[in-house]
């Protein structure tokens, strides 16, 4: 279960986070992400066709960092393997509420494969909030 002030973090505000992934040859990969969070997940929405879906497949282990957009000082770092995944129109709809919130408006970008949020389980969880 996602300690209380990390779900606010990620589930609310404009507060980016970074996802680290594991390529198939070994090296990590880092993405900046927009962030959402159930009662006792992380989600992060993303494509089938892109890197990280197919990296986050073959290596579920992921870390996430978010940062406070109002006070990077403020941030959580939570270890977690990814558990599950929603995909069509749910996965659709979500993205949508995440450009609301971090742009105001739908997303905008044109859907190249099929949309896909990902649920994230953490394992670890540490925060300077």
């Amino acid at each position: 279960m996602l300690e209380p002030a990390i779900r606010d973090l990620a589930s609310t505000g404009k507060n980016f986070a970074v996802l680290a992934v594991h390529l198939p040859n070994g090296q990590i990969a880092n993405h900046v992400m927009w962030i959402d969070a159930s009662d006792e997940q992380l989600l992060v929405n993303t494509e089938i066709h892109r890197a990280k879906y197919k990296a986050m497949q073959q290596r579920p282990e992921v870390t996430i960092t978010i940062w406070d957009a109002e006070n990077p000082y403020r941030y959580a770092e939570v270890r977690g393997t990814v558990s599950g995944q929603v995909r069509g129109d749910e996965a659709r709809a979500h993205i949508d509420t995440l450009s609301q919130r971090y742009l105001g408006h739908d997303y905008a970008t044109q859907v190249q494969s099929e949309r896909v949020v990902l649920r994230i389980d953490p394992v670890r969880q540490r925060a300077t909030l």
